[in-house]
C-alpha cells in the first residue's frame, strides 16, 4: 500500500469561531462574499477587539487565512488573495468611543462609517477633514487600510496626517495600542502610520483616534473651464505659487470634453471673497463654469458599470499632471481623469481585449515610472488581474515591506497575497 507524504491541513473546526462570535453572527459565505473569484468558507461578525483576538488565535492554530471587511467599498482593491478562508466583518463594531471636543480629538470604532463620524462630530461643529470615496458606506478601518482621501488632502493632509493612534489585533491575537489621544505624541514606534495603506496585511484595526477640525463658517467653490490640459495645469500651479490657501483643488477631464479646475475656499465670508477675486484674476482667459452638484465627490462617478473599464490611482509631480494625462490618453481608450493639485489622481479607461489592456497598462506604468510617478490599479477584472501586480513593478521599499509582513504576520494569516508583490 502506498502512503502519501504530502502534509494535509486538518479541516478547521468552524464551530469554535461560531462559539466566539455567537451563532447569529456567523454564517456560510455566499457569492457576495467572494473576493476576486476567491470564495471563503464562512463569514464572522465579531463585536469587539477581544472577540477578534480569540478568532485570530484560533486561525493561527488552524492555519486559516482571514480577509477583513468593513463597508465592502474597497474589497476589489489590491491583488487577488492567495487564500481567503474566513471573512471577518467589522460591521458590528460601530460608534464614537470618545470625543474630546475641547482638544479637537476623537476615538471611533473601526466599523463606523465616515458619514456617521461626521454626523457625531457635527453636533460640536467639528469634522474629520477627510473626504474619501463613498463616505456613507466606507468605514474608518477600511479608509485607513486603503489610505483613501480626497481633495481636502491639499489643506489638511491625508490619513497619515490625521490619525493619532490605533488599537489593532495582531495576527497572533495580541491586542496592541499605539499612538495617543493628543495631537503631539512622539513616544514609541509609529504603528498608526504603518497601518495606513497596509491593506489589512499587518493587523486588524479595531479603533482609531483622529484629530478633528472646526466646521468652516462658509464654503465657496469656483470652477474654471480651460481650452486645453496644459492651461489647466498652469493655473493650478499658479494657485499653489500664490498666497491663496484653498481647502481643495482638483482637475476634472472627461473623455469628450474640456478640462475644468475646481477650487474650494473655506473660512469667513470676507476672506473667501478676497481669495475668490484673486483666483479669478489668475484664471484670466478661462471660462467660468457652474460647478456640478457633486463636484467634490466626482471620483465616485468613475465606477459606473456601463462598459468594460479599469480604474487606477496615480501620483506625479504637480508640474507633470498634464503630461501624465497625455500619456494615459495615448495608450488607453476613452480615458477620464480627476486629479488633485498635489498630483494624486484617479483615471478610468475603457478597453476591448484583455491582452491589449495588459500591454497598454504596462506601457503606461513603464513610462510613468521613468518620470518618478507611480500607479496603482483599483478596479480591474479578475482575468487581467491574474497577470499583473496592481501595485506596479517592485519598488525600493519592497524588501522592507516583506520584512514587516514576516515580523507582524509570519504565518500569512491576514489577507495573504493582496499587497505589494503578493505580500
Amino acid at each position: 500500500m502506498t502512503t502519501s507524504t504530502t502534509a494535509r491541513r486538518t479541516e478547521p473546526r468552524w464551530s469554535e469561531v461560531e462559539s466566539i462570535v455567537g451563532a447569529t453572527h456567523f454564517r456560510p459565505a455566499a457569492v457576495v462574499d467572494t473576493v476576486d473569484g476567491v470564495t471563503p468558507a464562512f463569514v464572522a461578525f465579531p463585536e469587539s477587539a477581544e472577540q477578534i483576538s480569540e478568532v485570530l488565535k484560533w486561525a493561527g492554530a488552524a492555519e486559516v487565512a482571514i480577509c477583513v471587511r468593513g463597508g465592502g467599498t474597497k474589497m476589489r482593491w489590491g491583488n487577488i488573495p492567495r487564500r481567503a478562508d474566513l471573512v471577518l466583518s467589522t460591521e458590528r463594531m460601530v460608534g464614537v468611543v470618545e470625543h474630546v471636543w475641547e482638544d479637537l480629538t476623537f476615538t471611533v470604532k473601526a466599523g463606523t462609517t465616515i458619514g456617521e463620524v461626521q454626523g457625531q462630530l457635527g453636533t460640536h461643529r467639528q469634522r474629520l477633514a477627510l473626504d474619501p470615496l463613498w463616505p456613507d458606506r466606507a468605514t474608518v478601518g477600511g479608509v485607513i487600510a486603503a489610505n483613501d482621501s480626497g481633495p481636502l488632502r491639499l489643506r489638511f493632509g491625508g490619513v497619515r496626517d490625521l490619525v493619532l493612534g490605533v488599537t489593532i489585533v495582531l495576527a497572533n491575537g495580541t491586542l496592541a495600542r499605539s499612538g495617543g489621544k493628543v495631537v503631539k505624541n512622539v513616544a514609541g514606534y509609529d504603528i498608526p502610520k504603518l497601518m495606513v495603506g497596509s491593506y489589512g496585511t499587518l493587523g486588524i484595526i479595531t479603533e482609531a483616534t483622529f484629530r478633528a477640525h472646526p466646521v468652516p463658517n462658509s464654503v465657496r467653490t469656483l470652477s474654471f473651464e480651460f481650452g486645453n490640459i496644459e492651461a489647466a495645469n498652469r493655473f493650478m500651479l499658479s494657485i499653489a505659487d500664490s498666497a491663496l490657501v484653498p481647502a481643495g483643488m482638483q482637475l476634472q477631464y472627461p473623455a469628450d470634453g474640456r478640462p475644468t479646475v475646481d477650487v474650494r475656499f473655506e473660512g469667513v465670508l470676507v476672506g473667501i471673497e478676497a481669495q475668490a477675486k484673486q483666483a479669478n484674476s489668475l484664471a484670466a482667459g478661462a471660462r467660468d463654469s457652474a460647478p456640478a452638484a457633486n463636484y467634490w465627490s466626482a471620483g465616485e462617478s468613475l465606477w459606473d458599470s456601463s462598459s468594460q473599464f479599469v480604474i487606477g490611482k496615480f501620483s506625479v509631480l504637480p508640474s507633470r499632471i498634464a503630461s501624465a494625462i497625455q500619456l494615459f490618453s495615448r495608450h488607453l481608450i476613452r480615458s477620464r481623469f480627476i486629479v488633485q493639485s498635489t498630483g494624486l489622481g484617479l483615471f478610468r479607461a475603457e478597453y476591448g481585449s484583455v491582452e491589449q489592456l495588459i500591454a497598454n497598462i504596462r506601457k503606461v506604468v513603464s513610462a510613468l515610472s521613468q518620470e518618478g510617478g507611480t500607479i496603482t490599479l483599483l478596479e480591474l477584472p479578475v482575468e487581467p488581474k491574474q497577470q499583473i501586480d496592481v501595485f506596479g513593478p517592485p519598488r525600493d521599499s519592497q524588501r522592507l515591506m516583506v520584512r514587516l509582513k514576516q515580523h507582524f504576520d509570519p504565518m500569512g494569516t491576514l489577507n495573504p497575497g493582496r499587497f505589494v508583490g503578493g505580500i
